[in-house]
């Protein structure tokens, strides 16, 4: 935006995201055992869940990963990575996105934090999906999350079990879950943000739409909506083809595949 002091929190920036891809990929086992810090790009690399006391990746794959699309903190091939990971049967082969992979030896569907779903982390990890790139997969974990919200008569819990869809047919109940819960409950709003897909750019002077592939939540108009002060209305149809309405002057409306359209 022009303001003074910007370079130092680029630098800033530049030098955590230098930090981070050193010490927190991880690829396969290092010698002598642990896991060692990766170049990012290799196939078989991933970002590490934590370092521990001795400053070493936890190598466990976790949704974790997730809440880092969207942040500046990955170029874009190592976000298509992390969404590749996220996309496998073993993170959202559930209803919604599983804590901790089932591939992974310490993972149980009903573990708190090893296994289970929460709405909330799917929620975030989806809106990242969507707002980068990835529409298919943040759609099909949309529904996922719908399929759970149906199972619990659309009162999402805390959290719920991450037994794989095909095998159990509905969502199973996390014992003494919350239900309801705020920030399962604003998952909804999370999901609808997602689907409409309207990224305002006030001070660039143009709004970007990027609608969830293949309409997952169907036909939806939102009204509403303040951009610059304004009311504007986001519709969006069956085929998933979105239109804005209400846009104050100047600002141009950016569709994800490049073309443009008068705002």
């Amino acid at each position: 935006f022009g303001r003074r002091g910007a370079e130092r929190w680029l630098d800033y920036a530049g030098t955590m995201t230098d930090r981070f891809r050193a010490r927190f990929w991880v690829t396969g086992p290092a010698p002598g055992g642990g896991f060692s810090a990766s170049v990012t790009g290799r196939e078989d690399s991933y970002p590490a869940l934590a370092l521990d006391g001795a400053k070493q990746p936890v190598d466990s794959l976790t949704s974790n990963i997730g809440h880092l699309l969207g942040t500046g903190l990955l170029s874009a091939g190592e976000e298509a990575r992390v969404a590749e990971l996220l996309g496998t049967p073993a993170m959202s082969g559930a209803f919604g996105l599983r804590t901790m992979s089932a591939d992974d030896v310490a993972f149980s569907p009903l573990s708190y934090h090893c296994g289970s779903v929460w709405s909330h982390d799917t929620a975030i990890v989806l809106a990242g999906l969507a707002r980068t790139g990835h529409g298919r997969l943040a759609a099909d974990l949309a529904q996922g999350l719908l399929a759970a919200a149906e199972g619990f008569d659309y009162r999402l819990p805390e959290l719920h079990a991450g037994d794989d869809r095909d095998t159990v047919g509905r969502p199973v109940a996390y014992p003494a879950a919350c239900r309801p819960q705020a920030w399962s409950a604003a998952a909804a709003v999370t999901l609808l943000h997602a689907a409409v897909g309207l990224y305002p750019d006030v001070p660039g002077g143009k709004v970007l739409l990027r609608p969830l592939a293949g309409a997952p939540l169907g036909a939806v108009t939102v009204r509403g909506l303040r951009v610059a002060g304004a009311d504007v209305t986001v519709s969006i149809d069956r085929s998933g083809r979105a239109e804005v309405t209400g846009l104050p002057p100047g600002l141009s409306v950016e569709v994800a595949d490049g073309r443009h359209a008068a705002g």
